[in-house]
């Protein structure tokens, strides 16, 4: 896959129209790009923004070789003057994102791209898959921690994935989004998200009993022991071989073990029952980690059964997203620069109102409650605007303009920041704990009522009177050109 240059991971019509722009003289006119979301997954109230990284690495090394050019020369559609120009394409433009591990909201810009048409135009398909994939999985994952009350979750979904590049930087999105650890050992080697794994049920089956395969393990890693209990079964040989592996080998050599792990069956009762089997036998501190095609709703349930167990291992739902795959970010114009620099908004109006779009090249406010440093609401301004702190702020919803809010003793923070400035990047890419660690701080901003899984709070993202006014201007001036 090293080959592979990322440069034409793009949309066919990505290249045809910016074909289009050179050939019409376009090609190094201003566009202002919005990359954002209208829904969020699984009906939940917010996302976690995660990819950025990744953007970054892809904008720095954009570039067309010549097997690329030769390649579409053969096409027959390219226009040779626009085949000179990729020759020494680069990317001149600014780009501004959210840091990953920021909670977001529909409608708000994540990433906004100012650059050459052709440029901004191009950068599309790579920038939606590496958020879009990345967010999902962030987001989903934190369902799935929350719904786990304090207890670990590591990420066990590599074999699952759609891909290479889904398993380790699904993996990566997995501890942004919470989880404790995970299978993927490219993704610890990559990023320094703690790779963890013990035993499959090949192991166990490999020796001529299951007491022998346990006995062997925990001479193998006697300070590591985690053996799985659910090859044969879980309380007739499982857990009593468990215990015999336990009191012969490690107890004799001064370790504990760490614990033990069910993959299939009833887990909740499974877990009830080695838990008095081995409190029983001299180890409470010994854990009980589940598998086995788990998710937020199966792990809540559990929990609220009473099972005994202290870590779960998530695969296929977590690095799929199973219940909702897809994050449905979009990549849309909003505004265009004429000859003298002014910036002039663009729209896209449809019949479907979810999918009007919002114009101008913008400001991404977040407002917070001083007493309290819990969020508020979102507001999107004009890019010249500056809130300010001393004065009441009033809040209104975009279309339901009669609901009002007023706030005060409030912050006003903008929570996009400069990632590229001409071209090159101006922004310390942060080490992977720390975006772990701001993702936590995210979401303790949040009150209770946006994190719960049904029917969450709607949390606002408003307009600012000035940006709500440009909106409607243009949605005005459509309909008066309509009818003419």
């Amino acid at each position: 896959m090293d080959k592979f240059n990322y440069t034409m991971l793009c949309d066919f019509y990505e290249l045809t129209m910016g074909n289009g722009y050179f050939v019409s003289g376009m090609q190094e006119k201003i566009s202002y790009f919005d990359l954002f979301f209208r829904q969020i997954p699984d009906g939940g109230g917010f996302a976690i923004a995660c990819g950025l990284e990744q953007v970054i690495n892809y904008i720095e090394n954009l570039h067309f070789d010549e097997e690329d050019i030769e390649f579409l020369r053969s096409k027959g559609i390219f226009d040779e003057g626009f085949l000179e120009y990729l020759k020494d394409f680069r990317f001149t433009g600014d780009i501004f994102a959210v840091p990953e591990g920021t909670v977001v909201f529909p409608n708000e810009p994540i990433i906004t791209v100012r650059a050459p048409a052709v440029q901004a135009q191009l950068v599309e398909t790579y920038l939606l898959l590496c958020i879009n994939h990345q967010t999902l999985i962030a987001t989903k994952a934190n369902r799935i921690v929350r719904a786990a009350q304090g207890r670990a979750v590591s990420e066990f979904g590599s074999r699952r994935a759609h891909g290479a590049d889904a398993a380790i930087l699904g993996a990566r999105a997995a501890g942004i989004g919470g989880c404790s650890g995970t299978a993927c050992t490219i993704t610890d080697q990559l990023f320094g998200f703690n790779a963890t794994g013990t035993m499959a049920h090949s192991w166990v089956q490999m020796f001529d009993s299951e007491l022998e395969a346990f006995k062997t393990y925990c001479k193998c890693y006697p300070n590591g022991t985690v053996l799985l209990v659910d090859t044969y079964n879980v309380m007739k040989s499982g857990v009593p071989n468990a215990i015999k592996a336990f009191d012969e080998v490690l107890k004799p050599m001064g370790c504990r073990p760490v614990g033990i792990r069910i993959d299939s069956g009833d887990i909740t009762y499974l877990s009830k029952k080695a838990r008095k089997m081995l409190d029983d036998a001299g180890y409470p501190d010994c854990k009980i980690c589940a598998s086995n095609a788990l998710d937020e709703y199966l792990i809540r349930d559990m929990i609220y059964q009473g099972a005994k167990v202290d870590m779960f291992g998530v695969g296929e739902r977590l690095i799929t997203a199973k219940s909702e795959p897809v994050f449905g970010g979009v990549y849309k114009l909003a505004a265009v620069e004429d000859d003298d620099g002014n910036i002039q908004p663009k729209i896209k109006i449809s019949e479907n109102v979810a999918k009007i779009t919002t114009p101008h090249f913008k400001k991404l406010y977040r407002i917070y409650d001083k007493d309290n440093h819990k969020a508020v609401a979102d507001l999107l301004c004009v890019h010249d605007e500056v809130i300010d702190e001393s004065r009441p702020l009033t809040l209104f919803d975009p279309q339901f303009t009669w609901k009002k809010k007023v706030v005060t003793n409030f912050e006003a923070k903008p929570i996009q920041q400069q990632i590229f400035k001409d071209g090159k990047c101006v922004y310390k890419k942060p080490a992977y704990e720390d975006i772990v660690k701001y993702a936590a701080a995210e979401i303790d901003t949040l009150w209770d009522e946006i994190t719960r899984f049904e029917n969450p709070h709607t949390y606002y993202v408003d307009l600012s009177q000035k940006l709500w006014e440009v909106k409607n201007y243009l949605l005005a001036e459509n309909n008066r050109q309509t009818a003419e």
